[in-house]
């Protein structure tokens, strides 16, 4: 094998992942943030789900890349363990559809398939025509790389040490291992197979020696699986394990038949001379009799991995932390459906920062209203708190933004940019009042009787606005026009509270120095509910654009007046 054909070799690697990388693309950029609802749609029963794994992955050529996706969604929390083991079955079948189309030599058409990608691509500009291209033109280039392969295969065929090894593989034990280890390394249970059917159009191998091989192959797939679980939550690990124990399942299977009945002769003799078509047959009869094996246990295989894998303890009370989004620095993987899960992990945090900043206003005002000036240290707490989420979230906005395939992913990641900006603000007007509790000690300053009831309805119309972001905008169809009234409420009774100040200070019930600490507080009120109404804004076009109904996290906030509730470290 001379160096041209090595890099030969090299090259048509490359450009089958590429063009899996533009297919995978084009379908994120098409269905990317939609594809929480189609999953949550398909997986209604076992059967869609195995449909939909199966569809995704026929689409962008990769089973890995699939798994990668739902492991995603699993760490994300948007879809459950039992949903994921039939889209897990489903992709599994989809990644015959690979092996059919080399083994048909659907290869020749790769030229067309590139050449109307690129047209679609360069002429049309609507994005649904410019996706659908990429996705052509991706099974194109993808296809064009697997013709590589093989004529780069080629002057193998008279080199005798590459058939004594290639011979090795007909035993289980080094042709499952082989293929293990060769799929692991290059990620990708399609390429893999693409590699093997080559070999055996161009003599290198028989079927009888390809069949353990390629059983290693469809084990070696999980390691792509079992590296995105790594750090994700419990269920992607669960997830991770049951793709293993499909494949372990579907190895042991298939070795017990091709040992012990003629299942390879059977498949030389319906395909004769048609070493590609037999590994396909192959390749599909090891998933669909593992899939009609394991298919009815789906539900009990689910329940195993959890009592194999149970819960991890962990202490959700440690230093500030970011508890939906990836790790700050942790390189974040390029994968199918990656903006859904983007989004969903940015929607959970961006409401736990909500949640935390409802309830520091809430602490500064008791501690304003009773002059508590032991509160303030934990307000200051919580504000460092609400600022480092602002920043991390912020950052992680900042890179998710850069990778979007589309306008609408990054207009809804702006507007949630928005949204944490405008509570970091919330959270140093609460600062702002709450240490207003070191003048009124100070200054043995106290409050009338008339000013605290004042401030009692203050506290109540902030309760009363932030659980308004969290109602649900199918329950409240002028869900916005209840928030500004709220805040036009708001800036009302600062008005009037003013107003009644004077009177009182000309009056001489209240003295200049508790008088400019009321202002500067009913100031703050005011702004507070300012940068309420620009969040609720921000929901808004968020829900419109992304066709979410339900903006909250799907759970009461519980505002309670004052701090007495001890439900403000609720969100640790």
């Amino acid at each position: 094998m001379e160096i041209k054909d090595i890099l030969s070799f090299l090259g048509g690697l490359a450009l089958f992942f590429y063009g899996m990388h533009m297919m995978s693309g084009g379908l994120e950029a098409a269905a990317g943030n939609y594809m929480k609802q189609i999953l949550e749609r398909l997986t209604a029963n076992r059967f869609l789900g195995v449909a939909a794994g199966a569809v995704i992955t026929a689409i962008i050529q990769s089973s890995s890349a699939t798994m990668a996706m739902v492991v995603g969604f699993l760490s994300s929390g948007m879809i459950t363990l039992e949903q994921a083991v039939w889209v897990i079955m489903g992709a599994n079948l989809g990644t015959i559809v690979t092996g059919h189309l080399i083994a048909w030599n659907i290869g020749m058409m790769a030229p067309l398939f590139a050449f109307a990608g690129v047209i679609l691509l360069l002429f049309l500009n609507k994005p649904k025509y410019t996706y659908a291209g990429q996705i052509l033109a991706g099974l194109g280039v993808l296809f064009l790389g697997i013709e590589m392969i093989g004529t780069a295969m080629l002057p193998l065929q008279g080199v005798p040490e590459i058939i004594r090894l290639l011979e090795m593989f007909s035993s289980p034990l080094p042709g499952i291992f082989a293929g293990i280890v060769f799929t692991s390394v290059l990620h990708s249970s399609s390429a893999s197979i693409g590699i093997l059917q080559m070999a055996a159009v161009n003599g290198l191998v028989r079927l009888n020696d390809a069949a353990f091989f390629m059983f290693g192959q469809n084990i070696g797939t999980c390691v792509r699986t079992a590296i995105a679980a790594v750090g994700g939550k419990r269920d992607a690990q669960r997830a991770a394990l049951i793709h293993f124990i499909f494949n372990i399942a579907g190895t042991c299977v298939l070795c017990i038949l091709c040992l012990t009945t003629p299942v390879v002769p059977f498949l030389e003799k319906i395909t004769p001379g048609k070493l590609a078509v037999q590994i396909a047959q192959m390749h599909t009869l090891f998933y669909v009799i593992t899939t009609l094996l394991l298919f009815p246990t789906g539900t009990i295989l689910a329940k195993a991995t959890k009592k194999i894998l149970p819960e991890l303890k962990t202490d959700s009370n440690k230093e500030k932390h970011l508890k939906y989004l990836l790790p700050p620095g942790k390189a974040i993987e390029e994968r199918i459906g990656m903006s859904a899960i983007y989004l969903n992990q940015l929607h959970q945090e961006v409401f736990r920062m909500l949640e935390m900043t409802g309830y520091n206003v809430d602490r500064a005002f008791w501690a304003f209203r009773v002059a508590d000036e032991e509160q303030l240290e934990e307000v200051q707490k919580a504000e460092e708190y609400i600022d480092y989420l602002n920043k991390e979230i912020s950052q992680y906005i900042f890179r998710t933004i850069v990778n979007k395939p589309n306008e609408g992913d990054a207009f809804i990641a702006s507007q949630y940019y928005k949204m944490v900006g405008n509570m970091e603000q919330i959270g140093d007007h609460a600062l702002n009042i709450a240490k207003y509790t070191s003048v009124l000690k100070e200054k043995e300053i106290t409050f009338t009787r008339e000013e605290q009831r004042e401030m009692e309805r203050m506290e109540q119309v902030l309760q009363v606005i932030f659980e308004a972001l969290d109602k649900p905008m199918q329950e409240e169809k002028n869900w916005l026009k209840r928030v500004e009234y709220l805040e036009h409420s708001m800036g009302e009774m600062a008005l009037q509270f003013r107003e009644a100040l004077v009177g009182r200070m000309k009056q001489g019930k209240c003295t200049g120095e508790a008088c400019i600490v009321y202002s500067e507080m009913l100031t703050d009120f005011e702004h507070i509910g300012q940068h309420i109404l620009n969040i609720a804004q921000e929901m808004q076009k968020v829900g419109e654009k992304s066709n979410i109904k339900h903006l909250s996290n799907k759970t009461n906030m519980g505002y309670t007046t004052g701090i007495k509730s001890k439900l403000f470290f609720k969100w640790r």
